[in-house]
């Protein structure tokens, strides 16, 4: 346990610099937008497309915990919602919000730096396909639902931005040039490394100032609790489940799945609520409450996964 807290920590740690900044006021609170829009459009492609490319498509793609992870996302999201509304008395815009909170992971900013080490490269697939499933579903899902009844153009608007999404891009880029096997040319590729590099720490600060800006109110914390509950708990146990007893995949990729399921819900979340006006203040909470637990809870889940890791 100890292994894993030293490797996970200091990847929390920049979360936490980014976060004391902006809240003793020592950078303007949006300059961490302007570096995660570095991080989000421009480092995390780089990073993908030269991660994805270098290995066959059959190594990074893997259908079944696709269909898999997408199916335990998918029951989170709707029991979450289903449960917002029959138990705490939701409407179906604010119950959806709840249940983008639930399914909706940091697997982008947090997987690679998380995972990558602990998994190999190998684990840039994983990342992948959770991304297509939490973000693209659950934006899709959320932005409907959320969205004022008899709006129009919403759907629409969400598939164009999602077409557009950079990191949704640089993905089919990586798999296509990963199942042609075209190797990127050498410069190339070190340009990419280079911009890549840069992901993981510009991605962790942007999270943390990000957060310096979100409050846990008092009255909020049942709300949030039931939230990281989900988040991190039902939600990493489903994918177990269906990745391991009912798809029997291989290790490897039980291993990455509940990994990526235990990571704490993203800002994306929070963004989504907030531009829908429904539940924000909730998501706030959740976003911040998870995040904290996940400093601890990740590395457990890490541990009761791989095992002991000899201390650096």
């Amino acid at each position: 346990m100890l292994g894993f807290l030293a490797l996970c920590l200091p990847i929390f740690a920049v979360i936490g610099i980014g976060f004391l900044a902006v809240r003793r006021g020592a950078i303007a609170p949006m300059v961490p937008d302007a570096v995660g829009v570095f991080a989000f459009n421009i480092a995390l492609p780089a990073m993908l497309i030269r991660l994805m490319a270098a290995q066959p498509l059959a190594e990074s793609f893997q259908p079944r915990f696709f269909g898999g992870y997408l199916a335990a996302c998918l029951i989170v999201f709707f029991g979450s919602m289903a449960g917002a509304m029959l138990f705490g008395g939701r409407r179906r815009a604010q119950a959806a919000a709840f249940g983008s909170g639930a399914a909706m992971g940091n697997v982008g900013y947090l997987g690679p730096p998380l995972l990558l080490p602990l998994l190999g490269d190998r684990s840039a697939g994983p990342v992948a396909m959770s991304i297509m499933s939490e973000v693209a579903i659950v934006i899709a899902l959320g932005s409907v639902l959320m969205a004022p009844i008899g709006e129009r153009g919403v759907l629409g608007r969400v598939a164009l931005a999602l077409a557009r999404n950079p990191v949704l891009l640089a993905i089919s880029i990586g798999a296509a040039l990963g199942a042609l096997q075209v190797p990127i040319p050498l410069p190339l590729e070190r340009f990419l490394g280079f911009l890549g590099n840069a992901a993981g720490p510009t991605a962790l600060f942007a999270l943390g100032g990000t957060l310096g800006r979100l409050t846990l109110d008092k009255r909020l914390v049942l709300a949030a609790g039931l939230g990281a509950t989900a988040k991190l708990a039902v939600y990493p146990l489903l994918v177990w489940v269906i990745l391991d007893k009912v798809a029997g995949l291989e290790w490897f990729w039980v291993q990455a799945g509940v990994m990526l399921a235990a990571m704490p819900t993203a800002t994306n979340a929070f963004m989504l609520a907030q531009r829908f006006g429904v539940g924000a203040e909730e998501l706030s909470a959740v976003v911040l409450l998870t995040t904290i637990i996940a400093a601890i809870s990740f590395p457990l889940t890490g541990w009761l996964l791989i095992g002991p890791l000899p201390l650096p």
